[in-house]
């Protein structure tokens, strides 16, 4: 059986006990009422579990004092609030609402008049409670896609043996270059303030490719030789593949998404066109690759190999400025080299897997 919808709840505070029979007398169909006639019994009985859907309050006593201190207490802050006033007096109207009201109605009521101006409210109310449902799953949502994404990277990551923590330099050094670069003109259509924290997301899939190359090519130790590392190539391709399967499955693309494509499938791209997979060079190249890419290089710089300990910070920040033009974009190694020092603190915040 269907459980029978309860009654909006009302709070009326007034210091009249006739006005109080009358008003509960008026509404008490449609609305379960509570009556009080003073301000700290108002305060109180607004505190009650359960809390009024709409409070009803008489300004001619302390109902000033009362509008104050229902909007200056969280529990009762976003609950709507009905001033009701003499008619003919403009300025404790507009008193009446500086102190918080939402509404106001004027002495003598008129029946019609109050329901309509207390049943749009209680539905102004709804409305913004579904809302911010909505909002509050679509946060849930998105934290769900956010730790997703991260257990894919991961994944990755774990299956060629490196650092998990290499995921956390690459997002922080991608943001600082964004946030370098937000102010140059060749990166203004790109590096949106709504852009930047997309980018910070999508940056650590760069690899998720890797999961598709066999463990004898993805963890031999020595060189790989031509056939091998044609193979391993092919991991921009396996990640592209893999956003776009993604794509298509939901029926639509994203920022997010199209920046994680562009990652996975363009970050071994070089700026003079000598990269893989596509061999695209200088502006075709997507800017979120380009970004990736030197914050990749760099951290596998500082990142100790099988085949080699570590590289200085200064060392490696000194090989990707060699590179300039070459395998990198100019402008994205000039933000580099502005923003040394924080990216000098980044690689030490996340030197390790607990980072």
């Amino acid at each position: 059986m269907k459980k029978p919808k309860t009654k909006p709840l009302l709070l009326i505070v007034d210091g009249s006990a006739d006005h109080l029979q009358q008003l509960s007398h008026l509404l008490e169909d449609r609305y379960a009422v509570r009556l009080v006639e003073d301000g700290d019994n108002a305060l109180a009985s607004a505190e009650l579990l359960p809390r009024p859907d709409l409070i009803l309050v008489d300004v001619v006593r302390d109902g000033f004092a009362v509008c104050q201190r229902l909007r200056g207490n969280p529990d009762t802050a976003g609950i709507p609030l009905i001033a009701m006033i003499e008619r003919g007096q403009p300025d404790l109207e507009q008193s009446a609402l500086a102190e918080g009201a939402s509404d106001v109605v004027a002495r003598p009521l008129v029946p019609e008049l109050l329901r309509a101006r207390i049943a749009t409210h209680l539905q102004l109310r709804e409305a913004r409670a579904k809302v911010q449902h909505q909002r509050n799953r679509l946060n849930e949502l998105g934290q769900i896609a956010d730790a997703a994404a991260w257990a894919i990277a991961s994944l990755a990551e774990w299956r060629d043996e490196e650092d998990p923590s290499h995921l956390r330099r690459i997002q922080h050094i991608v943001l600082a270059l964004a946030r370098q670069l937000q102010g140059n003109p060749r990166f203004a259509d790109e590096l949106v303030e709504a852009h930047i924290p997309l980018l910070f997301k999508a940056a650590p899939l760069h690899d998720i490719g890797k999961v598709r190359i066999p463990d004898a090519i993805l963890l031999k130790p020595g060189r790989l030789t031509p056939e091998e590392f044609e193979i391993m190539k092919l991991h921009t391709v396996h990640g592209r593949d893999a956003i776009a399967g993604v794509e298509r499955e939901l029926g639509f693309s994203n920022a997010f998404l199209r920046f994680a494509r562009e990652i996975t499938y363009s970050h071994q791209e070089r700026y003079d066109g000598s990269g893989y997979p596509q061999g695209l060079a200088g502006d075709a190249i997507p800017v979120a690759a380009r970004l990736v890419a030197v914050a990749d290089v760099y951290d596998a710089l500082v990142s100790e190999r099988v085949y080699r300990p570590a590289f200085t910070h200064e060392t490696a920040i000194e090989l990707i400025r060699q590179g300039s033009g070459e395998q990198f974009d100019p402008d994205v190694v000039d933000a580099l080299l502005a923003a040394e020092e924080q990216v000098r603190e980044i690689a030490l915040r996340y030197q390790d897997a607990t980072g």
